[in-house]
């Protein structure tokens, strides 16, 4: 564990993302959760958004009417503004506020104005989501204002740091500027708006990086507020991170700021069963995952398939999904060692868990269905990206078949009406992931992946694909991963490699597997947050510094 003298009043965390699970930085926050608490304990104070109902709670956040009490009940929060204190139920349990902003919206254009004169934050084409996320933010920012005056800690030479994630949480990092001159602000970019806009409309980032002047190509792809947003947020917060040295570069281009600190992600390897149970979960998950595909594809697959998935965002391109496809289409045509299943786990636009296929789960049919590829039905099938490249390329599963491929398209929460398992249930049980990502800040899934024992396979193009070529050898034997090298310009150099490293995963024995597994392991525990918190605990010194002498 990471010894720090560091001595702090106040801690808050600000994301879109706190007890609300809906991305990467979900995974950020609630696995570094349980070292922040070791180190600070209740002085740890992460804020939410309060988006839940009675008839759709969170399953993260579990409310506790004593908590910061006293605070609660001489809030003054504007009308339309209400919390809720509990605990975020993760290892650690830190203390969470979820706020409820509606009322923001009413103050909405006076307050945009207020931060383009004080900020110069151009809100004017704003579209889709900023205007909640700025609404949220606003908030949060009068929250920390809020428990700062009750414990009269606003002024003076209190050690407070409030830390905002994201550009969807920029305007609470303002709103605490401008309010709030005594507390020291980090902001951290996972991965920068423009940045991901450029590569998610199919233009090249790496061989052009240096031509692109950010404020020029948020013009062209209609990202003013957005970048403008996290620009001001980035200049302005008394210590700026990033998640990697690719996010870095991009960052100093893009926002026209070099972060202070990078932060790489860290994981909690709390989350990994004990090894009295790994066995166990393992062989359940693998069951699901072959009981699900043969009931699509009317029979049973061998028991020794070799199991391979690709999961995340739904960014076709970004996330590499399109690399994924044509890989496993690749490792057709080489001939494996084994039967191969891939699946691909990416939320989408899906409508309902299938009905026939839970029927045919349910009674063992050996019938195949309609449409085997898929395990739930989609509100837009005819503009899904994934679903239309499958159709494309005539997948259509049989029990025969060296290669299925299953997508599927929602999130893995437990509770999704099909394989009842969260995403992480499922993970222990593959034999090897694939995140060839062209976009990729971090690249939390493939160190989930090695967390669980499975090897994976990532890019250069990757923050994670980068650390790892940085501190080992760069094989499946001395790490569990295989970093691919990926740029602009060589896609099926990419395709071919990764198929090739799947095809000798395919064929190693189980002595050879064992050893694999065992080194996944091991890298997983080098990027444990014991070893990573300490660049967090150098971004708060930053910080402080930089406020505690102004």
């Amino acid at each position: 564990m990471y010894n720090t003298a560091l001595g702090l009043d106040l801690l808050f965390e600000t994301s879109w993302e706190v007890c609300n699970k809906i991305g990467g930085i979900y995974t950020v926050l609630s696995t570094k959760a349980k070292t922040l608490q070791t180190l600070y304990k209740d002085k740890v104070i992460f804020i939410g958004p309060d988006v839940w109902s009675e008839n759709n709670p969170s399953p993260y956040f579990v409310e506790t009417k004593s908590l910061l009490k006293g605070w609660k009940s001489k809030a003054q929060l504007p009308e339309g503004v209400s919390v809720r204190v509990g605990r975020w139920n993760v290892p650690g349990k830190p203390i969470v506020i979820l706020v409820k902003f509606d009322g923001m919206y009413a103050c909405k254009d006076a307050f945009y104005g207020e931060m383009w004169q004080k900020f110069g934050v151009d809100s004017l084409h704003a579209y889709g989501d900023y205007d909640e996320a700025c609404a949220f933010s606003h908030a949060a920012g009068l929250v920390i204002e809020s428990i700062c005056k009750y414990n009269d800690i606003a002024t003076g030479n209190k050690r407070i740091i409030a830390h905002f994630d994201e550009w969807t949480t920029g305007m609470g990092l303002l709103y605490v500027k401008a309010n709030l001159p005594k507390v020291a602000t980090i902001f951290t970019t996972h991965a920068t708006s423009i940045g991901r806009s450029i590569c998610g409309n199919g233009k090249p980032l790496y061989d052009y990086m240096k031509g692109y002047n950010g404020d020029q190509m948020a013009r062209e792809l209609n990202m003013e507020a957005k970048h403008s947003l996290e620009k001001a947020a980035a200049h302005n917060a008394d210590c700026f991170t990033t998640v990697s040295d690719v996010t870095a570069i991009e960052c100093e281009q893009l926002l026209e700021k070099r972060p202070d600190v990078v932060t790489p992600n860290g994981f909690e390897q709390n989350f990994v069963p004990s090894k009295s149970n790994f066995t166990k979960k393992r062989s359940e998950a693998r069951e699901q995952l072959l009981k699900t595909a043969s009931a699509l594809i009317g029979g049973n697959l061998d028991n020794d398939s070799f199991i391979v998935a690709t999961s995340g965002r739904c960014e076709y391109r970004n996330k590499g999904i399109d690399v994924f496809i044509d890989a496993i289409m690749r490792l057709s045509q080489l001939k494996a060692g084994k039967k191969v299943l891939a699946y691909i786990m990416v939320p989408a636009w899906s409508k309902e868990p299938r009905m026939d296929l839970q029927k045919a789960m349910s009674s063992n049919e050996s019938k195949k269905l309609n449409e085997p590829i898929l395990t739930h039905w989609l509100n837009n099938p005819e503009s899904d990206a994934i679903l239309q490249r499958l159709h494309q390329l005539c997948i259509n599963n049989d029990a025969n078949a060296d290669i299925n491929i299953v997508y599927v398209p929602c999130y893995l929460n437990g509770n999704d009406g099909i394989f009842n398992k969260t995403y992480y249930d499922l993970l222990i049980g593959m034999d090897a992931t694939v995140f060839p990502s062209y976009y990729e800040p971090w690249g939390y899934t493939p160190l989930e992946s090695v967390a669980f024992g499975v090897p994976t396979i990532t890019t250069t193009l990757s923050g994670f694909g980068q650390w790892v070529m940085s501190t080992t050898n760069n094989q499946f034997e001395s790490c569990g991963v295989d970093v691919v090298a990926r740029n602009d310009s060589n896609y099926e150099m990419v395709v071919d490699s990764i198929a090739r490293s799947l095809k000798f995963l395919t064929e190693c024995d189980e002595c050879e597997t064992k050893k694999i597994n065992a080194a996944a392991m091991s890298t997983a525990s080098r990027a444990a947050w014991s070893y990573f918190i300490k660049y967090y605990v150098n971004a708060f010194e930053i910080a402080l510094e930089k406020k505690l002498c102004k």
